[in-house]
């Protein structure tokens, strides 16, 4: 089995639980917004966002991934620009998470721009599940069959598979990588509900997942 965790649906099998698995999680553990420097769970939004609000009026922290970690996304829906606005800063959330895995900083200001609610908690424990644990990530992990459902001007929702049969773990001190054969459970499905906030910016909620997932296999 893959040794690399699931991105932040590992950490809930529903959106009340909250619970980590996975290399190096700490399963229950809450640790909120003492967790990660810069990950503050109380970031604000509104159910109304500014009408005015476009992506180039967005001041977005910058996220820069090792030249070791790479995520691969594929498709998506290129045709409308609501859902490619959807899809591109869910790509956002799931690399600001990486980064804050990866790269060691007092500050991982993306983390709290890109989730709110239980997605930036479960967010916050997972990252720091790997601190504690002295482990963090390499390889390559793929998204394939993204799909972006509307719910209104400001909500959505987003489901996607994920393939880490080529990321592993490593050690943060040693920087050993620990390579295994990858099987079925390196396949997840996920759904995410995603809002808009006032800046513009579709905000993650929460992340439900299934590890094994029949229909991401291939």
């Amino acid at each position: 089995m893959q040794t690399r965790p699931t991105t932040i649906a590992a950490a809930a099998l529903a959106a009340v639980t909250l619970l980590l698995s996975g290399c190096g999680s700490s399963d229950g553990e809450d640790l909120g917004k003492d967790g990660i420097a810069g990950a503050d769970t109380g970031a604000s939004a509104s159910a109304s966002p500014s009408p005015s609000a476009s992506d180039d009026d967005i001041d977005r922290p910058e996220i820069k991934l090792p030249s070791d970690v790479k995520n691969v996304f594929e498709g998506g829906e290129r045709r409308d620009p609501v859902k490619d606005a959807v899809l591109a800063d869910n790509e956002r959330m799931i690399n600001s998470i990486d980064e804050a895995i990866t790269v060691d900083a007092e500050e991982h200001p993306a983390l709290k721009f890109y989730s709110r609610e239980n997605a930036l908690i479960a967010a916050t424990n997972y990252v720091q599940s790997f601190y504690e644990a002295g482990t963090t990530w390499t390889g390559s992990t793929r998204y394939y069959d993204r799909e972006v459902t509307l719910s209104g001007e400001s909500a959505a929702t987003v489901t996607y598979c994920g393939d880490e049969t080529e990321s592993y773990s490593k050690d943060r001190k040693t920087k050993k990588v620990k390579k295994t054969p990858g099987d079925a459970d390196d396949y997840v499905s996920y759904s995410a509900r995603m809002k808009k906030n006032t800046e513009g910016v579709w905000q993650t909620t929460n992340v439900v997942s299934e590890r094994g997932a029949e229909k991401c296999q291939p």
